[in-house]
């Protein structure tokens, strides 16, 4: 739960940091710039508070790991859905406009987790999560894209150590299988989800992994 805020209040500061300039900057993320992803990111929330007041009495159907649906295939940014978030942002116009929506939406979002009952469970996607579970979905969602945002940046501030960390392990429960020991937390995220090709030596010391990597999560 603490995570949650953590990762999200400090990819929050990110976008509050950019200048007008950067969010026409690319983004890590396929075809979009960095006020699409900014965009995306006000989606994001708004689900969150959806989720966090859509209660269900059903057992749980999935936890953070079994959460994602895990594809071999790139994201390409065609997408009908990847496509509408392009046109979104560009409605929005003016940046201050998409950092004034973040963080309307997004402080909602967050004071709506630290509300929450650890220990509830919430539906999404036909699905049912514990509320820790379906947060601990963001930790990793959240230091994925704050990767995403800086990616182009000059001079960029990585996500929390601790957040990159539990981002590390929840994908290595995904991959069924661990990081070598040798890499730091930022290199297993980049290269386990395909935003950094591996050196000859880090798919040396992966061995078999290198075979399964990368993972792209949806």
């Amino acid at each position: 739960m603490n995570l949650f805020s953590v990762s999200w209040a400090a990819l929050r500061a990110a976008v509050a940091d950019l200048s007008d300039e950067d969010f026409e900057r690319p983004s890590g993320c396929t075809g979009w710039l960095v006020r699409d992803l900014v965009c995306h990111l006000i989606i994001d929330a708004q689900d969150v508070l959806i989720t966090l007041a859509t209660p269900s009495h059903r057992e749980p159907t999935r936890d953070a790991v079994t959460y994602w649906e895990v594809s071999g295939t790139p994201p390409t940014g065609e997408d009908p859905l990847d496509a509408l978030t392009v046109r979104l942002a560009a409605a929005y116009q003016e940046p201050h406009l998409l950092k004034f929506h973040l963080d309307d939406v997004g402080s909602a979002a967050g004071r709506a987790a630290l509300l929450a009952d650890p220990a509830g469970r919430v539906g999404t996607r036909d699905e049912v999560l514990t509320v820790a579970d379906y947060l601990s979905v963001y930790v990793l969602e959240w230091t994925l894209h704050h990767l995403d945002l800086i990616a182009c940046l000059p001079d960029p501030e990585q996500p929390p150590a601790a957040t990159l960390t539990r981002s590390r392990e929840l994908l290595e429960r995904i991959a069924g299988s661990p990081f070598p020991a040798s890499f730091y937390d930022l290199d297993a995220l980049l290269i386990g989800t395909g935003r950094r090709e591996p050196t000859e030596a880090e798919r040396a010391e992966l061995g078999a992994l290198a075979e399964r990597l990368p993972l792209y999560l949806g």
